[in-house]
């Protein structure tokens, strides 16, 4: 109860705010304007500015009003067919989304990954940061990148293909119910960084929920107890997505705009060659600074998409 009344104070409290810093300018503005003084315009439209972009920031905030948006999130990057080409595009886009939870001064933390010559044939890290969940729901799907590749000697175009899942941590109030006899547990030896330790036992653990095949693993800590715990998370938040979208399945509307992962449905193109354009289908958003976009300035398509997913 608390803790939801201390939500709740959190979300208000910055309106408040906003709305008596917005009347506090306007009178300031009228009495500049009734005395004929313009030497405050510059203190005036420097003030207006920062309204402004407080009041973009928490009407975004708005739209992320869901059971789960507030919290962080695991965040899984597949690599599609293509060899090495795939996974060298698998670990740009890894790199990319750890530099944006960078510029959000959120906290990512490396839980699994399978490493492939020439970048990552999969990857999962957990992100750390209020909302990170609900910034980021919108990336999952299927990324494709055109380009020239580097390692096609004859330099030709190359089209490759990612995917990207995201799921909530979720916390004590939601409950997703796990039966002992649908979990399979699998202990490996981890071959990940860690130290000699963590390559000398068998400390990685994988769960398997049978009914559903959904697979969680985690291998980044030495202890196979801590492994245990984060792939339990991660198995947890994969389930309530799986089964929030077979609940949606049953809204028609839902079923024509959310389409499955798989390599016909990207849902945004980045292309190096013959011109540089990252465009996403779903919102028409285009940016032609494919730099910043590897460099994790994606914010512009997610709130496109959040304002996206509320108008339709």
């Amino acid at each position: 109860m608390l803790g939801e009344l201390k939500a709740l104070k959190n979300r208000y409290e910055p309106w408040r705010t906003l709305k008596a810093d917005a009347e506090d300018l306007s009178a300031l503005l009228e009495l500049a304007h009734e005395a004929g003084d313009e030497s405050q315009s510059p203190e005036i439209e420097e003030t207006l500015k920062k309204i402004a972009g407080r009041y973009e920031k928490q009407n975004l905030l708005e739209l992320m009003s869901g059971e789960v948006d507030r919290n962080g999130c695991f965040l899984t990057i597949h690599a599609g067919a293509g060899g090495t080409e795939a996974c060298d595009w698998a670990g740009m886009l890894y790199r990319m989304y750890l530099r944006w939870a960078e510029r959000r001064n959120f906290t990512p933390e490396e839980v699994d990954m399978l490493e492939a010559e020439g970048g990552i044939k999969s990857a999962t890290c957990k992100i750390e940061g209020d909302y990170a969940y609900g910034y980021l729901r919108g990336e999952s799907g299927v990324h494709r990148l055109v380009r020239i590749s580097p390692f096609d000697s004859n330099a030709r175009r190359h089209t490759s293909f990612a995917s990207v899942y995201v799921s909530p941590i979720l916390d004590d109030s939601i409950e997703v119910d796990i039966k002992p006899e649908d979990l399979r547990v699998d202990t490996y030896r981890s071959g990940g960084a860690g130290g000699q330790h963590v390559n000398k036992t068998d400390s990685a653990v994988r769960f398997t929920h049978l009914p559903t095949g959904i697979v969680a693993a985690c291998q980044s800590e030495r202890s196979q107890t801590m492994n245990r715990a984060t792939a339990m998370s991660m198995l947890k938040a994969r389930l309530y997505e799986h089964f929030k979208r077979e609940r949606e399945k049953e809204n028609q509307r839902f079923a024509q705009e959310k389409k499955d992962i798989s390599w016909g449905n990207q849902i945004r193109s980045y292309v190096f060659q013959p011109y540089t354009m990252v465009k996403d289908y779903r919102t028409r958003a285009e940016s032609g600074n494919i730099q910043a976009v590897m460099d994790g300035d994606i914010d512009m398509f997610i709130e496109k998409y959040l304002n996206f997913s509320v108008l339709n």
